[in-house]
């Protein structure tokens, strides 16, 4: 007997929760968009109705309870611009107070100061091209926050020190090029904590329980990400091990990304991740010495990709957010101690039933240097010899990774008898940063080479019927299918683009001022390389392209400016079919159920016109 087949309707009214976090009184809040986009949303105990608290058509980003009252911080921007504001809600009077009110900036959350008294965020509102660091009263609104240091660069907070007189303040200079410093919120005084020469990242920085370290995922010394322990100064003893920005390796990821730290200051108690081929293996423990992390009993989470780690109180318990390929987004709950979890929403599934979801499995194909390229395939239960059109979806970043998290529309397309592949070509994050840095500037064009492989093996798979073979993907994963269809036309159906980049140059002219610095790094520089990004620039080789074309982009989008769909699909609307769907209110891609239905129903379509 045949699985029953769902519209694509009923596929994106799959819901999800995420983001979930505990209160004192152990309330969990959470982010759940049944009514179309992410609002905010609590419940009590596992399996209960859920109240819901913000009623916005806009999305919410985030939600953050106050340690010491009964309130929450949340965040919102409008119509996909990403310029986020902030905002402190009473969920029992259903008050909101907006804390921010400058719709032009961005505003970074970081974090309740431990008595609940004030909050700090990073802003772009001084100079749109640079984040500066704020502290503000939570009853302080508008523009009576605080401006306690200046920033030249990307900025962001990881949260106040135990006593309340610092933030740690990350700087991103690159993807993979980062640094941490201790800020003084007294004197603005700034410590740099991580001074090196070769490149590095210091990422999910937490501070230890007494506040003389900070503990990070760091890849200074390594290919790939482990946990350290940076010291901020030395000990009663004088060792002297323990000076300002020395560190020590508190747990290896044996050749995988420790992806993410979590420390709870009150119980020494913590948790981190790895990253093992996309999926998650997750550690709780505690602390038995400032380098030595003894675990509690592993954690059973079905297979699946978890984060957004949030301890309880009195750290006995944990929320975190699980996504599988055939497990709908949810929040969890871990017991800290013997590993036992429960789910704690239940997000619908639009009534489609759980087993029919379809798992991938991990392959890894040659490509033309020789390099093993691993990828997610998954095919419809029903695939016959010879006959499966197969979608290959190829992720943005470039500095990202496909993992195995729950994709309506994936499954949809299964469904419907397509298989999809889902390549992490070269230039993907989660293989080590030699991996990472495989696309280069100068190699930008062999991660392309990187999809041509992969049809290659398509074509020699029994099921893959190598004429009705789809390129799709978004943002970077959008350039990705313009150069695909321009550099090897004859291997494509069809190609879907969603707000994707069609020249580099225009893109790095259009983009945020905040952000061009940071993606000049890893594609190249306007005033140094300019002939070779107009070289591997799509819009420029637009005429090899051979399939019919469908694009899709956000009129809002601040990343990827909407001129970047307007050219390309001007160019190839004059020698192949080619289809626009530009959304209104929408950014980098589209939060509201309703443009998501249309868009989707449109690329289904498109699909059946020319697949």
């Amino acid at each position: 007997m045949t699985d029953p087949t769902y519209d694509i309707e009923r596929y994106l009214n799959v819901r999800s929760a995420h983001g979930a976090a505990f209160a004192e009184d152990g309330t969990l809040a959470f982010l759940m968009d049944t009514t179309g986009t992410p609002q905010v949303w609590s419940m009590t105990e596992p399996g209960a109705w859920p109240e819901q608290h913000t009623f916005y058509e806009e999305r919410v980003t985030f939600v953050d309870w106050s340690p010491e009252r009964r309130e929450l911080a949340f965040g919102m921007d409008e119509g996909g611009d990403e310029r986020q504001q902030l905002y402190r809600l009473d969920p029992d009077a259903g008050v909101v107070t907006e804390w921010t009110g400058m719709p032009d900036a961005k505003h970074r959350w970081g974090g309740w100061s431990h008595d609940g008294e004030r909050i700090a965020f990073a802003s772009n509102r001084r100079d749109e091209a640079v984040f500066d660091v704020y502290v503000q009263g939570r009853d302080e609104t508008g523009d009576e926050a605080e401006l306690v240091h200046e920033g030249d660069g990307w900025l962001s907070l990881a949260g106040w020190s135990p006593d309340d007189s610092r933030l740690l303040v990350h700087e991103a200079h690159a993807s993979f090029e980062h640094d941490l410093y201790a800020l003084d919120v007294a004197t603005g005084e700034l410590t740099h904590l991580t001074p090196h020469t070769a490149e590095a990242r210091f990422s999910s920085p937490e501070w230890a329980p007494d506040g003389d370290a900070v503990y990070v995922c760091t890849d200074h010394a390594s290919d790939t990400l482990r946990l350290e322990r940076i010291a901020l100064g030395e000990d009663a003893g004088g060792d002297p091990a323990a000076r300002t920005g020395d560190l020590t390796v508190v747990a290896d990821g044996d050749g995988w990304n420790v992806d993410g730290v979590v420390v709870d200051a009150e119980t020494n108690r913590v948790a981190y991740s790895r990253n093992v081929e996309g999926y998650t293996e997750l550690t709780v423990g505690e602390f038995t010495a400032p380098d030595r992390v003894d675990p509690f009993a592993e954690p059973a989470l079905p297979n699946c990709v978890a984060g957004g780690l949030s301890f309880g109180p009195d750290a006995d318990r944990a929320a975190i957010t699980v996504t599988g390929s055939t497990v709908n987004t949810n929040a969890y709950v871990v017991d800290v101690t013997t590993g036992e979890t429960e789910r704690w929403t239940h997000a619908a599934t639009a009534g489609i039933p759980a087993e029919t979801f379809v798992e991938p499995e991990l392959v890894h194909y040659p490509t033309f240097d020789g390099r093993e390229i691993p990828a997610f395939f998954s095919t419809p239960d029903d695939a016959g010899e010879g006959d499966t059109p197969v979608i290959v979806d190829i992720h943005g970043g470039p500095e990202s990774q496909r993992r195995p998290s729950f994709n309506a529309v994936k499954q949809y397309f299964l469904n419907h008898g397509y298989a999809v592949f889902e390549p992490n070509v070269r230039g993907s994050s989660g293989y080590g940063k030699a991996y990472a840095h495989l696309d280069d500037v100068e190699k930008r064009m062999d991660s392309v080479a990187d999809v041509e492989a992969a049809v290659e093996w398509l074509h020699d798979h029994p099921v893959v019927d190598p004429d009705r073979i789809v390129a799709m993907g978004g943002s970077y994963g959008g350039f990705m299918v313009l150069s695909a269809l321009t550099e090897y036309p004859d291997l494509w159906a069809a190609g879907i683009d969603i707000v994707g980049i069609a020249s580099f140059v225009t893109f790095l002219e259009n983009t945020g001022d905040w952000r061009r610095e940071l993606r000049e790094a890893e594609y190249g520089s306007l005033a140094d390389d300019r002939e070779f990004l107009e070289s591997v620039s799509p819009i420029n080789h637009v005429d090899e392209i051979a399939a019919p074309l469908f694009v899709l982009h956000g009129a809002n989008d601040p990343r990827v400016p909407v001129s970047e769909a307007e050219q390309i699909a001007a160019e190839a609307s004059e020698h192949v079919p080619t289809r626009t769907l530009v959304f209104e209110d929408e950014g980098h891609g589209f939060s509201k159920l309703s443009n998501r239905i249309e868009a989707y129903r449109a690329i289904v379509e498109f699909l059946d016109e020319h697949v």
